[in-house]
């Protein structure tokens, strides 16, 4: 299992947030990578899926990049990393939201 925290700013406090991206697996004839984002309203767990390992993981990469550049709390600004100087949420997205990437998203993704 691959973990990752953001945090989540709000008025009260600092949220951590947890992301974790489970190892691909084979599955009635194709390949499922499974993914958790710890929501503040709680946990969401989601599948990925791909015609090898390689492009379940990508898949799943990307649909939780989508995730957090579609959410409310990167619209309103709450969403950051949790440090290194790093802006952005280090994780790839489908083609279609590549505007919304933020920081070093932006430069490097």
């Amino acid at each position: 299992m691959l973990n990752r925290c953001l945090k989540i700013k709000t008025r009260a406090s600092i949220l951590v947030m947890d992301i974790r991206i489970f190892q691909p697996r084979e599955s009635e004839g194709c390949w499922m990578c499974r993914y958790e984002i710890d929501w503040p309203e709680g946990r969401q767990t989601m599948d990925a899926a791909g015609c090898d390992g390689v492009q379940a993981l990508i898949s799943a990469l990307q649909m939780i990049g989508a995730d957090l550049y579609t959410s409310d709390y990167h619209r309103n600004g709450q969403l950051q990393s949790l440090g290194d100087g790093w802006t952005g949420y280090g994780f790839p997205v489908p083609y279609n939201l590549r505007d919304a990437l933020i920081g070093e998203d932006a430069r490097f993704l």
